[in-house]
């Protein structure tokens, strides 16, 4: 109620103190340090969400999920193949961390030898080190990168992770890792083995990228 008056900051919260009222507005989480990327790719993928052959164009993104009453978390690392949308590999660690990135790119590459794509990802500060530079360059993988807070351009990992959460992880409550991991790891075999996709002429991503192998 406006009593046509004005007061101090602090003679208001005197006064909340003294009824006991306290705000229940958010409160504002705490700041992050911000770390300089050691090095940055141009976004040489540009929105262009199609791929003529399977292992063309790969996008990569890290997700998390909570477990348990204290809210323990997850980080789930995944590519994705844009020609038939199959998750070609996929990582689940503790922490999110460049063994959490490094370890998903190795998988891929183990599972899919002598493939050149190109790889796209978010300017998360382990796609952006030196180290997953070499990586990339040592298999001879092109880098993409999203423009700085364009999540769209990195959109259909994006979805995918909308996808996983409102099919799956929402619908349960998970109280230790070993259920939430099995979860996801079931989830995703789903996922490639049995869920149909219009985009893909009603066909899941394996089998769609078995046809055109």
């Amino acid at each position: 109620m406006y009593t046509g008056t004005n007061h101090s900051d602090n003679y208001i919260y005197r006064l909340m103190r003294a009824y006991n009222l306290k705000s229940i507005i958010r409160r504002k989480r705490p700041g992050f340090v911000k770390t300089k990327p050691e090095q940055i790719g141009e976004n040489k993928l540009n929105r262009v969400f199609t791929a003529s052959n399977p292992n063309e164009k790969w996008l990569s993104d890290v997700t998390e999920f909570k477990y348990g009453y204290a809210g323990q978390k997850l980080y789930l690392c995944a590519i994705l193949d844009l020609y038939d949308n199959s998750i070609v590999a996929y990582h689940i660690h503790h922490r999110n961390d460049n063994h959490l990135v490094f370890t998903t790119l190795k998988k891929t590459v183990k599972n899919n030898p002598n493939t050149h794509p190109m790889f796209h990802s978010d300017r998360g500060y382990q796609y952006t080190s030196r180290a997953f530079k070499s990586l990339l360059d040592k298999h001879n993988i092109v880098q993409s990168m999203s423009r700085v807070g364009k999540c769209i351009d990195n959109g259909p990992i994006e979805n995918l992770w909308g996808i996983i959460k409102s099919e799956m992880y929402y619908l349960e409550t998970f109280d230790t890792s070993e259920k939430l991991t099995k979860a996801i790891d079931d989830y995703i075999r789903f996922y490639n083995e049995a869920r149909i996709q219009r985009k893909l002429k009603s066909h899941t991503p394996l089998e769609y990228r078995h046809m055109a192998i």
